[in-house]
């Protein structure tokens, strides 16, 4: 009865707010899993790679399911690579906008529509202003480099309006990241500029997302920038797969038959393996023959443990393509042997706890969500 209760006052709660507040205020618990719901391009040349994510995480117990993402206008389309959210998983709403054929001042509102645990709808708002007298080609810029190496790419800018136009100085908040222009051409109330953009040696091994930008003389505050969209990817000399290696559990107890799991390291140029080392004694690996090549096998060994639970090692590997060494976490879960687990008399009148009647999105009372877990994943 106590159950049956709560749950018909749960509806009836909803129910009202739905009534009292509106379509809107009804729909709060979807709002409440993005991180924005509005952004701002500002003016961006033509033709220029313009994209933002607003990012999605599940906060409820119940799984998540965004059926459909739309745009009120052309120039805009969203994507959603991943629609069902489990608790604590993440996705975005990926918008693009197409800044070739068209231009002028863009106001666009993206509904993103869920059909799980509830109907919803969330309104995303994204403004731009497309230029029409500059032009990017490409319109955008791509780095790719090893560590220690540099790249380069070159974009030219195109301007047609005031003859005095001009580019006075490059700016980016990366300093692995800078830019060079040089005037190739004007007249007519045309300029056109060559746009080198560098990726330094120094630049820190990963991914990431800038712009750099190209102050002009433009008297109009809001036009005097023109942002160029730079991706810049830094790949280690020699990289290890899989990091984290998570072996499949087996039972706690002396093994006759070892645990083995392969590690895989991988370089652009042929190279050897010098020495392999584990910091925890229960797991072994073996040096690979003395031979240079592109891709090497490691075994990972694991020799069994008593105590049930999770074992864990680092295993760091010496190459010669790099000075210094590369390091992978290998765990594995010990598991209670079989015949040996523990059972506890129930009394008489004792009963287990009976969830039928649990909110399927809040769980119990005062619950909004599970413990978040350390190692949850990123989108």
């Amino acid at each position: 009865m106590e159950r049956t209760a709560r749950m018909l006052a749960w509806i009836a709660l909803w129910s009202l707010a739905a009534l009292t507040t509106g379509r809107a205020g009804a729909q709060d618990w979807a709002r409440e899993m993005f991180d924005h719901t509005s952004h701002d391009f500002g003016t961006v040349a033509r033709g220029a790679k313009v994209e933002h994510r607003f990012g999605v995480e599940n906060i409820y117990l119940e799984d998540a399911h965004i059926r459909s993402a739309r745009a009120s206008c052309g120039c805009t389309s969203p994507e959603v690579p991943v629609q069902i959210l489990k608790t604590w998983k993440k996705t975005y709403v990926l918008v693009k906008v197409d800044t070739v054929n068209f231009q002028g001042q863009k106001d666009v509102t993206i509904t993103v529509e869920f059909d799980k645990p509830f109907p919803a709808e969330v309104q995303l708002y994204v403004h731009c202003y497309i230029r029409s007298d500059v032009v990017l080609d490409p319109g955008s810029v791509h780095l790719r480099a090893a560590q220690g190496n540099t790249a380069q790419q070159r974009v030219i800018v195109r301007y047609a309006g005031r003859p005095d136009w001009q580019i006075q100085r490059v700016e980016c908040a990366n300093p692995s990241i800078t830019g060079k222009v040089t005037e190739v051409s004007r007249g007519g109330g045309m300029v056109t500029y060559d746009l080198t953009v560098n990726l330094a040696a120094d630049a820190k091994v990963g991914y990431s997302r800038d712009e750099l930008n190209l102050v002009s003389n433009d008297p109009n505050p809001r036009a005097q920038r023109v942002p160029v969209p730079v991706d810049a990817s830094v790949v280690a000399p020699v990289t290890v797969h899989p990091s984290p290696l998570i072996m499949d559990p087996v039972a706690a107890g002396n093994r006759q038959t070892p645990v083995i799991r392969p590690l895989v390291v991988v370089s652009a140029s042929p190279f050897q393996i010098t020495g392999v080392e584990s910091t925890n004694p229960r797991f072994r690996c073996d040096l690979p023959a003395a031979v240079a090549a592109t891709v090497h096998r490691v075994p990972v060994i694991f020799l069994g443990g008593d105590t049930p639970g999770k074992v864990a090692t680092r295993i760091r590997i010496q190459t010669t393509a790099s000075t210094e060494p590369i390091e992978a976490e290998v765990s594995i879960n010990l598991t209670q042997p079989a015949g040996t687990e523990k059972t506890v008399d129930e009394k008489p009148g004792d009963s287990k706890p009976d969830n039928r009647g649990v909110d399927p999105v809040f769980g119990p009372s005062g619950t909004v969500a599970k413990p978040r877990s350390s190692t949850q994943q990123e989108f």
